[in-house]
């Protein structure tokens, strides 16, 4: 049995021996975190994401031009950049001819740098450039599918998946890409070649790999053992499948938290219910592995709506939520920092209108400095549920590490709360790091909260 299965067995034992979601939860123990997270990068745990919409984050949608924003987003405290794909894209099976742009998952040239970015040089200039300054950059990837005019269709058409008429497949009815077959063992090596070049020839921490899941397992596992022979590079999922974590990705998505949240801030679901989602998905996944918490992505912001619209009155403190989770690497979107407000669109020019005070640079600002200086907020630290006395709107738990600790009280609910926690773990005098002052704690402590409030309490 691998030490990764033996992990994710024992903790969810616990997980029911204890309760699930009852005070005794505790989720693991640091000894079992320091074993089986020594695969991650050491500068990831306690890392944040910052996704880049290239295109429409400046008028020019330049590599340059953002450049310009790396001592902003350097003060703001984000770590990790994700650009979603930056090589070319294909105009065959585009939608509309005379505006589109096209999708920047239609590839064209798996090694080459998109031309509406820039060039390769501009681009390898960038790389050094913020990793000088302390950031990680990783790229989007896109293995699943290629662009339509690929060069790959005509000079290896063998790598295409084929239907039972023997017409190349457009999967997910998406027609202007064409899905790849990893059954072509000529493929694979092709794909694990591409992906060497982005990090030999220019340097790059990882990658955030498209619909993971479509593409076979034991691909990501050959692929990600020869990446890491050059690299130890942070591989991101676009899955949520807990075998992804099996194959060598560091981290998948937290959909199904994002979804709770959703229903939650609409009615939909109560803290009952968000609560057992949330046991659900812990003992759902290995100890080790890092969950993407967030609360806006590209896809989301385009296609479902923007957080003020999913979240209304709660868009802090579900941020508040993802960014102190157990296991989250959490993300932040494009413009979330300035309150875009709108939904951008996806195939054609529409830049980000920035508020160039940035209203919520401050509060990003406070809870990624605490993700740093606490390592009770690193992704493997240990996740306790304590209860309140109202429970039914007041969600509340503390992440402890190396005799470092951090609670989080939420109200999820949109009245005012007035209630007690009479866990002792509280007990002490932390700083509130939204407050920015001390306060005294104890189980007799009457604790106040607006609607859809949260408290953050630094004990270190």
């Amino acid at each position: 049995m691998r030490s990764k299965d033996l992990a994710a067995i024992l903790a969810a034992l616990f997980f029911l021996v204890n309760g699930g979601c009852n005070e005794g939860q505790k989720k693991n123990t640091e000894a079992a975190v320091v074993t089986e997270q020594s695969q991650h990068p050491s500068w990831s745990g306690q890392s944040n994401i910052y996704e880049v919409n290239l295109r429409q984050y400046s008028a020019s949608g330049s590599i340059k031009e953002f450049e310009k924003s790396l001592p902003r987003l350097k003060d703001m405290g984000v770590e990790i950049l994700w650009f979603m794909p930056i090589t070319p894209i294909g105009k065959e099976g585009r939608k509309e001819k005379e505006t589109d742009l096209g999708s920047y998952y239609a590839v064209k040239d798996y090694k080459g740098f998109n031309e509406e970015f820039g060039t390769m040089d501009d681009w390898k200039a960038f790389v050094q450039h913020a990793q000088a300054m302390g950031f990680k950059v990783i790229t989007d990837w896109v293995p699943n599918h290629t662009a339509i005019d690929n060069h790959w269709m005509k000079a290896h058409p063998a790598f295409y998946a084929k239907d039972s008429a023997g017409n190349i497949i457009a999967p997910h009815g998406w027609l202007d890409v064409r899905k790849l077959d990893y059954s072509n063992r000529e493929l694979r090596d092709s794909m694990i070649d591409a992906m060497k070049f982005w990090v030999i020839q220019t340097g790059i921490d990882g990658f955030r790999c498209d619909v993971a899941e479509d593409v076979p397992a034991d691909f990501w596992k050959q692929c990600i053992d020869s990446l890491r022979k050059i690299k130890n590079v942070f591989m991101l999922a676009e899955g949520e499948k807990a075998d992804l974590h099996e194959a060598g990705f560091d981290e998948t998505y937290a959909w199904d938290m994002m979804r709770a949240m959703t229903d939650l801030y609409a009615g939909k679901k109560s803290v009952m219910q968000f609560d057992s989602a949330l046991n659900a998905t812990i003992a759902k996944f290995p100890a080790s592995a890092y969950r993407m918490y967030f609360t806006s992505n590209h896809d989301e912001n385009s296609w479902n709506g923007t957080e003020f619209e999913k979240y209304g009155d709660a868009y802090k403190t579900f941020a508040v939520f993802s960014q102190t989770m157990y296991q989250s690497v959490p993300l932040i979107y494009s413009g979330q920092e300035s309150m875009n407000k709108k939904r951008l669109k996806f195939f054609v020019k529409d830049t980000i209108v920035w508020d160039r005070n940035y209203p919520m640079a401050g509060f990003y600002k406070t809870i990624l400095a605490l993700r740093k200086s606490n390592p009770a907020l690193a992704a493997g630290a240990s996740y306790k549920k304590i209860s309140a006395s109202n429970d039914a709107a007041v969600f509340a738990y503390l992440r402890e590490a190396g005799g470092h600790k951090v609670a989080v009280v939420l109200n999820l609910s949109k009245q005012p709360q007035k209630f007690t926690i009479k866990d002792a773990a509280i007990t002490g005098e932390p700083l509130n790091v939204f407050m920015g002052m001390k306060e005294k704690i104890d189980t007799a402590h009457e604790f106040s909260i607006e609607p859809w409030g949260y408290i953050v309490y630094d004990y270190q």
